[in-house]
């Protein structure tokens, strides 16, 4: 059940992807079963459940650009001579298609007469495929200009996401589809019920890039304390950083918008993230073996992103628990649910490791 930490293996990265797909399954399985009347934010349980839910997705963003670029960077060629440019956007239009075959508006393909107003509108969001597919070509794209105009990767990856975030508030503030189809303007806001533009969300994939191409030019600092105090201090300073920034808002304007459309908000959460992978950085210092079970998570996420969606929210061609039992669940039965889903995961990437099935990950 366990394997040798492999000296060249970045066990950290290992235990970040899996904890992010994890806490993405039960994240979405108690979200779609646990009844309205147990959802109360003055209950410190359910608060603390629905706050790690807003990091799930920046958590697993930032570890999808970190692995990304930190197997490019390990690659020492040059941009077009790097076998990954070509695998990262095969696998970059392989993600965009994939994200919308899951929203496809009818199951016969070709077939559309029937199809409704609202179910093109489901079709043209935007998720968590198309922005990561779209994030690796975006990380392709700084990691070209870094070459070309000979400056560091890190100038160029937090210029990224600096541009990134500071143009989300004015992204969300443009009514796009006076400019553009749905399908177009979805992603540049939320405007059209997107859940995940490319503003702010592009930034959580550029901040993984950095550390990513960091850690490949120092391959032996993840297993010094040194790197995870540095790791805190850059989400502490993140943190600072996001409430000095809300303090002055509110000073200018009158009012805050931290929790909808201010830049701070992407500056906390991205601080929480990397103040969390410094903890995770702390923990794989200490062990000696990782278990099997959390490499072949890391290494399928695709998979189990895939498989949890279909059986929780149905896809064209099958129903979804979300039909049956939507919202109304105790919670017990929605814990215990939620472990059953994770249970089913763990055993199909047994399954595939076992048959030797290819393994699938969002970025490799």
């Amino acid at each position: 059940m366990t394997t040798k930490a492999s000296q060249n293996r970045v066990v950290f990265l290992d235990l970040l992807r899996a904890f992010a797909v994890l806490n993405m399954v039960q994240g979405h399985t108690i979200d779609i079963l646990l009844g309205s009347q147990f959802r109360d934010l003055n209950n410190p349980i359910f608060l603390l459940w629905f706050s790690n839910r807003g990091l799930t997705a920046p958590i697993f963003m930032f570890s999808a650009g970190t692995t990304f670029m930190y197997l490019f960077r390990l690659q020492k060629v040059s941009f077009g001579e790097n076998p990954r440019v070509i695998r990262g956007i095969k696998r970059a239009l392989s993600l965009i298609g994939l994200g919308y075959l899951l929203r496809y508006p009818t199951p016969t393909l070709i077939y559309f007469k029937n199809v409704t107003a609202a179910q093109w509108d489901v079709f043209f969001v935007v998720d968590v495929l198309q922005l990561i597919g779209f994030g690796l070509l975006y990380i392709l794209l700084l990691a070209y200009i870094a070459e070309k105009m000979k400056v560091s990767d890190y100038f160029v990856f937090i210029a990224g996401v600096l541009i990134i975030i500071f143009l989300y508030p004015i992204s969300e503030g443009i009514t796009w589809t006076n400019y553009f189809h749905k399908a177009l303007a979805g992603y540049f806001s939320s405007g059209t019920h997107s859940n995940f533009p490319l503003f702010p969300w592009l930034s959580y994939l550029a901040a993984g890039s950095f550390l990513g191409s960091y850690l490949a030019k120092n391959p032996t600092v993840f297993r010094t304390t040194k790197f995870s105090f540095r790791l805190l201090g850059a989400g502490a300073a993140l943190l600072f950083l996001a409430l000095v920034g809300n303090f002055v808002e509110v000073a200018i304007n009158g009012e805050s918008k931290f929790w909808t459309i201010s830049p701070n908000l992407v500056f906390y959460r991205l601080g929480l993230v990397i103040s969390f992978t410094s903890l995770i950085t702390l923990i794989a210092l200490k062990i000696n073996t990782i278990p099997k079970v959390l490499i072949l998570l890391g290494r399928n996420t695709l998979l189990i992103y895939v498989v949890h969606l279909i059986i929780l929210y149905g896809s064209p061609w099958n129903p979804g628990i979300i039909l049956l039992y939507d919202r109304s669940l105790n919670p017990y039965l929605t814990i215990f649910a939620a472990f059953i889903m994770i249970g089913l995961m763990v055993l199909m990437v047994y399954a595939i490791h076992k048959f030797n099935l290819r393994n699938k990950t969002l970025v490799t």
